[in-house]
C-alpha cells in the first residue's frame, strides 16, 4: 500500500545577488538581481507502507527539502505530492497528527524541563489517552533503557541521551511515519548503536513507515533495504540499498597501526592516504581487502587495524557520473 507518493515534485528558489560593497548595497536598495536555484527537481518517488527507506546524497543534494515538502513545511514550486492521502501544504490537523520529524541538529524538547513533564506536554499536545500515553511511553522507556533519566532535566542529558528523548516523543502519539534527518549526527559510537536498534525495532514491532536522510554510511546500510540516491535535487537511483553499494562502492579504507616503527611495503593496487612512523591509511580496491589485512597480519606486528566503508559523498558521486 503506497503511503508516499510523489509526481515531478520541484521545488525553486530565488535568490537575491547582493553585489559587493557599499555601494553594491546600495544599488541592491533600487535595482535587485536575482538567481534561481533548483533545490529538488521533477522528483519521483513511492513508498509503501512499513517500509524503512533510505534517502542519502551530498550536502546541498536537496534531502532536507524534500523532507519539508513532505511535511507540509514548505509548499512544492511544481508537480504532485501526497502523503497518507492528504497534500501536505494544507496542513490539516488529521495529517500532523499521523506523522512525526526528528532533526539531529534541532530540538523540539523543553530543556528547562525533566524528561517526565515534557513527556507529559506532549501528551497534551497530542491529545493523546492516559491508557494509550503509558502503554508507549512504558514500551519505549523500557526498549531504551532509559527509566533512570526520567525525573533528570533535559537541559542535563548528554546528546545521545537527548536525541533517545527525541525519539520517543515523536513516537509517543503512534504516528504512522517517522522523518528521520540525520538523527545520529554528533553520536559516538555506542549511542549510535543503540539508535539503530531503537528504529529497527520501532519499524518491525509496530509497522512504523520511515524515511532516513543520513551521511553515515553505517545508518544506511543497517537500517534500510531500500535506498534513493539524489544530487542537485534529482534522482539518481531507487532500489535495493545492498545492491547499490555492491555495485557502486569500489573501495575501503584501512588504517594499520603498528607496535613497533615500520617501514611497511604496499601492496599493489592500493592507494596511500596518510602515513606516518607507526600508523598507515590506505585506499584499497573492496575486492582485494581480505587478502590485503592477510598480508598486514601475516608479516607486521600490530597494534590495531580498522577498516572503514567508502564515504558515501564518494559513492554518491560516482553513480552521478555513471547513471
Amino acid at each position: 500500500m503506497e503511503i508516499i507518493q510523489t509526481e515531478n515534485l520541484t521545488k525553486r528558489y530565488k535568490r537575491y545577488k547582493k553585489q559587493e560593497g557599499l555601494m553594491g548595497s546600495m544599488k541592491g536598495l533600487f535595482h535587485r538581481e536575482y538567481e534561481e536555484k533548483t533545490a529538488v527537481d521533477a522528483f519521483n518517488m513511492t513508498v509503501n507502507k512499513g517500509e524503512f527507506v533510505g534517502l542519502i546524497g551530498p550536502n546541498g543534494a536537496g534531502k532536507t527539502t524534500l523532507v519539508k515538502m513532505l511535511t507540509g513545511i514548505i509548499a512544492p514550486t511544481e508537480g504532485t505530492i501526497q502523503v497518507m492521502g492528504y497534500y501536505p501544504n494544507k496542513l490539516e490537523k488529521a495529517f500532523k497528527q499521523q506523522y512525526a520529524v526528528v532533526m539531529g541538529q534541532k530540538s523540539q524538547l523543553f530543556f528547562e524541563l525533566t524528561t517526565e513533564d515534557t513527556l507529559k506536554l506532549f501528551q497534551q499536545i497530542y491529545n493523546i489517552p492516559e491508557d494509550q500515553y503509558k502503554k508507549n511511553k512504558n514500551f519505549f522507556v523500557d526498549l531504551f533503557q532509559v527509566k533512570d533519566l526520567m525525573n533528570v532535566q533535559v537541559r542535563n542529558l548528554s546528546l545521545g541521551e537527548r536525541m533517545k528523548m527525541e525519539l520517543i516523543v515523536a513516537l509517543l502519539h503512534n504516528p504512522k511515519i517517522l522523518f528521520l534527518d540525520e538523527p545520529t549526527i554528533g553520536l559516538d559510537a555506542v549511542a549510535s548503536r543503540q539508535i539503530r536498534t531503537f528504529l529497527k525495532d520501532v519499524n518491525e514491532s509496530k509497522g512504523t513507515t520511515i524515511l532516513l536522510t543520513s551521511h553515515y554510511m553505517e545508518d544506511i546500510k543497517v537500517l534500510c533495504k531500500c535506498s534513493i540516491v539524489m544530487n542537485h535535487g534529482r534522482k539518481l537511483y531507487d532500489g535495493n540499498t545492498d545492491l547499490l553499494f555492491e555495485q557502486y562502492q569500489k573501495s575501503k579504507k584501512m588504517t594499520i597501526y603498528f607496535e613497533n616503527n615500520a617501514d611497511s611495503g604496499i601492496p599493489e593496487s592500493c592507494r596511500i592516504l596518510e602515513k606516518t612512523k607507526d600508523k598507515l591509511v590506505l585506499e584499497i580496491p573492496k575486492e582485494i581487502t581480505e587478502k590485503v589485512l592477510e598480508f598486514y597480519i601475516g608479516h607486521y606486528s600490530i597494534r590495531d587495524i580498522g577498516i572503514e566503508e567508502e564515504e558515501i559523498g564518494s559513492v554518491v558521486e560516482r553513480i552521478y557520473r555513471e547513471v
